[in-house]
Formats: structure tokens, C-alpha cells, sequence
């Protein structure tokens, strides 16, 4: 079980809705709002049962999975229906999944660059579009947005993913600004770079080298695990964050700043 520095007890009860919510961070996500009493509904494109089965058995509440690529706009959408029936209208949306696949500027396709923008940022939009109606009516709802530093320290090897995660911040202002008159918040968080199994696989290298450069840019000096991403999700999608929105909120142990 995670073992949390903070409760946030007006979340309990709340339906929630996170893309990538079996694995990586996303899991960690699903798991931080099962701890608070949230009836969680996610979306994975692989399997998520035995995860869901632990869950179950640790917290006595099981997350509703439901198999889906962010990318089929017609899946995504009908997830974000099924989970509203399952557990009343959505009230806290986490926009979480994302691929970033590393490519040089020559090497990318019209077909790459469509499927980076897909994976990366088009979900996010139209996430928040099937969501909106209700929060609308209700008058209230909390929506979470996942950028990244990457873009802020001008990292080469995955423009297209900056790209889109520059793109996230964006989106998030217009977004706040419009549904701020319906008690609606629309905030980023932009984590650094935090150490899942997949960027032990694929990027911190076998000598852990590309990682130790990497820590001594932060003013903290440990890795980042990914259920330091909890709380401060959990902040922004409590009313514990009641009068922010617009915003991007950094974790990423002091390597960019924002103001």
C-alpha cells in the first residue's frame, strides 16, 4: 500500500478518470486516488486485471479498467461514458498517458509526427471535451493535465514530444480561462524525470551514467520515484487547490524554474 504524507478527505467519494492508469506513473495515480475512497475508472492498452485484482485486495475497492488507446478518439470518448455510468459524471479528469519515443529531426515521418501529437497531446483535448458537459452543469470539476519539464530545458532527441508537452501548457490556460466561470479548474503538472521501469529500461543506460548527470542538475539530490507524482496530483485535483487553475506545477527536484 502507498504510504502517504497527506490525506485529502474531500476527495472521497469523487469519479475519477485517468488515462494510462495501469502502469508507470499512471499506476501510482490510480492507486493514490483508490487511498483516498475515489471510485477510479482508467484506461491502459495492455492489460491491467492482476493490478486492479491488487488493488481490490489491498483496499477493498477495485478500479474500473477499461481496455483503450488514447489515440481512437471513438474508444476514448465511450470509456469516459462507461465510466460515468459505472460511477456518476466524471468530477476529476487526470489527462496522464503519453509515449516519449526518441527520434532525430530527420528520421520523423508525417505519419511519426501525427502519432507523437496523438499520443501526447490530441487526448488531452478531447478528454476534457467529453467531460466538460457535466462539470458544466454541476458547476464545479477539476481537470489535470500531464506536461513536462523536457521542453523547459531544451532537450534534443524527442522534439516532437516537447513539442506536444509545450503544446499541454498551453491548451491548459485557454482552457482554465474558459471554463473558469463554471467553478471549472484546468491545471498542468509538469514532472522531470521520473525513474519508472520503462526509463530504467530504456534511458538511464546500463552504467547509470545518463541518470547521475541528470541528478546533479537537481537541487535535490535523490531520484524521482513516481509516487512523488501522487500528492501533488492528488493537491490539484482536491480543494485543498480550490483557487488555482491556469497554472503548472513543477516536480521535478529543482531543475527548471518557472517564474
Amino acid at each position: 500500500m502507498l504510504n502517504l504524507p497527506a490525506r485529502f478527505d474531500d476527495l472521497r467519494g469523487k469519479s475519477v478518470w485517468i488515462s494510462g492508469g495501469g502502469s508507470g506513473i499512471g499506476a501510482y495515480l490510480t492507486e493514490g486516488f483508490i487511498s483516498q475512497g475515489c471510485k477510479v475508472a482508467f484506461v491502459q492498452r495492455s492489460d491491467a486485471t492482476a493490478f486492479c485484482d491488487r488493488l481490490e485486495e489491498e483496499y477493498g475497492s477495485r478500479p474500473l479498467f477499461i481496455k483503450c488507446d488514447v489515440v481512437d478518439i471513438a474508444a476514448l470518448k465511450e470509456s469516459i461514458a462507461q465510466a460515468a455510468e459505472a460511477h456518476g459524471n466524471i468530477e476529476v479528469l487526470v489527462n496522464n498517458a503519453a509515449w516519449d519515443n526518441r527520434h532525430t529531426l530527420d528520421e520523423l515521418t508525417v505519419e511519426g509526427w501525427n502519432h507523437m501529437m496523438s499520443v501526447n497531446l490530441r487526448h488531452h483535448y478531447f478528454a476534457v471535451q467529453a467531460v466538460a458537459p457535466a462539470m458544466r452543469e454541476k458547476r464545479s470539476g477539476a481537470i489535470i493535465n500531464y506536461s513536462s519539464i523536457s521542453y523547459m530545458m531544451g532537450n534534443a532527441g524527442y522534439p516532437s514530444y516537447t513539442a506536444a508537452k509545450s503544446a499541454i501548457n498551453g491548451m491548459t490556460r485557454s482552457l482554465a480561462r474558459e471554463l473558469g466561470p463554471f467553478n471549472i479548474r484546468v491545471n498542468t503538472l509538469s514532472p522531470g524525470w521520473v525513474i519508472t521501469e520503462r526509463q530504467k529500461t530504456l534511458w538511464v543506460g546500463e552504467d547509470g551514467e545518463n541518470l547521475r548527470k541528470h541528478l546533479e542538475r537537481q537541487c535535490l539530490p535523490d531520484e524521482i520515484p513516481p509516487e512523488a507524482m501522487v500528492c501533488p496530483t492528488l493537491f490539484l485535483a482536491s480543494n485543498a487547490s480550490s483557487m488555482m487553475t491556469g497554472q503548472a506545477l513543477v516536480v521535478d527536484g529543482g531543475v527548471v524554474v518557472t517564474g
